[in-house]
């Protein structure tokens, strides 16, 4: 810095955190006026960002505190290294090191995944090419890679990031990957099931210990979303059969020293079995309640069945889109008397309004003329929408054999509230 006598000071830091820890002994000099900023180092960031960082502008006084708070942004911005400070005739002269970018990401061993998908995965913690590169950043990134592996049951993988100096402040970044073996379950405890057997549940599961077959079916082999899977089927098997508030915990996995066998806990808490004093249907049923209350699966009397119940759902669904009601929604809502383990089910009908096809649209043909696909079609433009009609369309087309696979979507006409667009 420079005054009536050239003084010149210089402040360092590591990290935020120490800037923090010097800011009181930055006392060797005295307050001044900054008649102007300029920046050095910088090679890709604009020098604007610089500016907007620091807590001080032309025509402001700069002193020790503000020395501080400055070094303190320039570093939380996680776009310098090095952050260094110095005044000369009342210019502020801020002098930066850039951190590197990554030019390039790229694996090796890795057989489990594609490229494409990791890189997606890693892109989501904020690891990717053109980002800024720091040690934690890396970090989160190893971890990353290893979560997407440990929930594959490949509890041995090993990860080894390299980092590769390249030119104009770039770095590429290559994961050596050790996969390891596949962990094998040795067991599979369930407690808090007082009411179904333990084999019952465990033949929900497709998890399975091993056994005589498992070395070809692979049941054994330990995989976190067969595991949530097999969760979801007890579930369901206890919803199916009255267990309206049946809860079961996060599981508990652990692993032996060697991480070759796992071992698994699922607990569950049952609740009360309930059964059904009254079914019924609500809402806006246009009318059509004598063609509507035999699609009703579930009975007063049974037990409450989850099953019953979506069929029900997926029944009314249907009938109401072969009318024209595109949109219908049916929510079951079962109101429940914990006293006597007693509930009462009300289905209520939302039909939404009644739609017609303006157009028919067909995208992705690249094998025949659409005139061939349209001669499949059973639903037809300008008429009302039918769900049948529809899925009989699908179903020919795709009978066709030139496609791999035949979708149709709705999109509504801009405008108007009963008009659709079908997409096939």
């Amino acid at each position: 810095m420079s005054f009536s006598r050239k003084k010149q000071f210089a402040l360092r830091a590591v990290s935020a955190a120490l800037a923090a820890l010097l800011a009181p002994l930055a006392n060797a000099f005295t307050p001044f006026v900054i008649q102007d900023i300029q920046v050095n180092g910088i090679q890709r960031i604009d020098p604007g960002a610089v500016f907007n960082f620091l807590p001080v502008k032309v025509g402001e006084t700069f002193d020790d505190v503000k020395a501080s708070e400055s070094i303190q942004r320039l570093y939380s911005s996680g776009y310098f290294s090095d952050v260094k400070i110095d005044t000369d005739n009342n210019v502020l002269v801020v002098t930066v090191q850039e951190r590197p970018t990554i030019a390039s990401i790229s694996f090796n061993g890795m057989r489990e995944f594609n490229d494409k998908n990791i890189l997606q995965a890693l892109s989501q913690v904020g690891f990717s090419d053109g980002r800024v590169f720091d040690r934690s950043m890396l970090e989160r990134a190893e971890f990353e890679l290893k979560q997407q592996y440990l929930a594959k049951g490949k509890y041995g993988v090993e990860v080894t990031p390299i980092i590769t100096p390249l030119p104009r402040n770039r770095v590429g970044i290559s994961f050596d990957v050790f996969e390891g073996d596949l962990a094998k379950i040795k067991e599979i405890n369930i407690v808090g099931n007082d009411s179904i057997k333990t084999s019952v549940l465990l033949g929900q599961m497709q998890l399975t210990t091993s056994g005589v077959m498992t070395w070809y079916t692979g049941t054994n082999k330990y995989a976190r979303e067969k595991l949530e899977g097999d969760i979801e089927a007890i579930r369901s098997y206890y919803l199916d059969r009255g267990y309206l508030e049946v809860q079961i915990d996060p599981p508990q996995v652990s692993i032996s020293p060697d991480r070759k066998d796992i071992f698994v806990t699922l607990t569950i808490h049952e609740g009360d079995q309930y059964s059904l004093t009254e079914v019924k249907l609500a809402g806006d049923l246009l009318g059509l309640e004598s063609q509507l209350e035999p699609l009703v699966h579930v009975k007063a009397g049974e037990m409450f069945s989850a099953e019953k119940t979506n069929q029900t759902v997926k029944a009314i669904t249907d009938y109401l889109g072969g009318l024209g009601y595109a949109f219908a929604n049916i929510n079951p809502n079962p109101v429940l008397d914990r006293a006597n383990k007693t509930a009462d089910l009300t289905f209520y009908v939302d039909p939404g309004r009644r739609v017609y096809v303006r157009r028919i649209e067909i995208g992705g043909n690249v094998r025949t003329r659409d005139q061939v696909i349209r001669r499949e079609m059973r639903q037809q433009e300008a008429a009302w929408y039918d769900a049948d009609a529809i899925d009989t369309s699908r179903d020919r087309v795709d009978r066709l054999g030139y496609f791999t696979e035949v979708d149709v979507t709705t999109s509504a006409v801009p405008g108007t509230a009963d008009q659709i667009f079908l997409l096939h």
